[in-house]
């Protein structure tokens, strides 16, 4: 199972963003997307979404054409998880995380107890089954993200899409939520995350896309293709790779 770029142009109708990216998200891996502020991140998350039409190329998903397929159909076959944020509502975690269940049952339809179970399932996937009742507006930055993955795990995609999923934690939180990815694509999910930090791609991904200038530079087994040369073009910077008497390594800014 594939989810792909194909000769992309995106961006919005009077803006085009990037162009020319071609990127494969494969089940059973993790890639990491990184790049600079400011670079298109999102927005290519965004098209690979179909939540924007592309302004050329195409997005497919088992090679069909991601346009061509209904919303309840995408959001089965993918799971998106934004950046998190505060939530002004106090809904449950369990609330939440049942809105996942919506591209099954539809927008207005009452969960049933196949998605009440299936929700609980998810909570307890990622250890946290004990904030089911808790309101997200009274748990962690940590834990609302765990939450809006558990949301995304309950559409049951096979692919899982997280913009950022480390913004805004602290140290702790950032591996609690990272150490999930490899799990799930053990579980054969295909995991697609951005990152600002080349230590996150170093540590938990299968394959890295560096994006700059408006496209994909470089793409490929993280081995290959995360070095300290590769990033000092990418972000314009230098950037050290250290390593310690035990061999574990680190890439550092200049």
């Amino acid at each position: 199972m594939t989810l792909a770029a194909k000769n992309l142009t995106y961006g919005y109708r009077d803006t085009t963003v990037g162009s020319g990216a071609t990127l494969a998200i494969e089940a059973g891996e993790v890639t990491a997307l990184l790049g600079p502020n400011g670079g298109g991140k999102t927005t290519l998350l965004k098209t690979m979404l179909g939540l924007l039409s592309p302004l050329g190329g195409a997005v497919t998903l088992d090679g069909h054409d991601l346009e061509g397929l209904s919303v309840a159909d995408r959001a089965k076959a993918i799971g998106y998880v934004p950046q998190a944020s505060a939530s002004p509502f106090a809904f449950t975690a369990s609330e939440i995380v049942l809105m996942g269940r919506t591209a099954h049952a539809g927008l207005f339809a009452a969960p049933t107890a196949k998605d009440r179970g299936i929700a609980a399932s998810a909570l307890d996937r990622l250890g946290i089954a004990h904030l089911s009742e808790r309101p997200i507006t009274m748990i962690s930055g940590g834990e609302r993200q765990l939450v809006l993955i558990a949301r995304a795990l309950a559409q049951a995609p096979r692919f899982l899409v997280l913009d950022e999923p480390t913004a805004s934690l602290d140290f702790g939180n950032q591996g609690k939520v990272m150490r999930r990815l490899g799990g799930f694509a053990e579980e054969g999910l295909g995991v697609l995350f951005t990152t600002h930090d080349p230590n996150h791609a170093a540590r938990f991904a299968d394959r890295v896309a560096l994006l700059g200038r408006g496209t994909i530079l470089a793409q490929g087994p993280v081995r290959e293709h995360l070095t300290s040369e590769a990033l000092a073009d990418l972000y314009a910077a230098p950037v050290d790779l250290v390593r310690d008497e035990a061999g574990r390594s680190a890439y550092l800014p200049g």
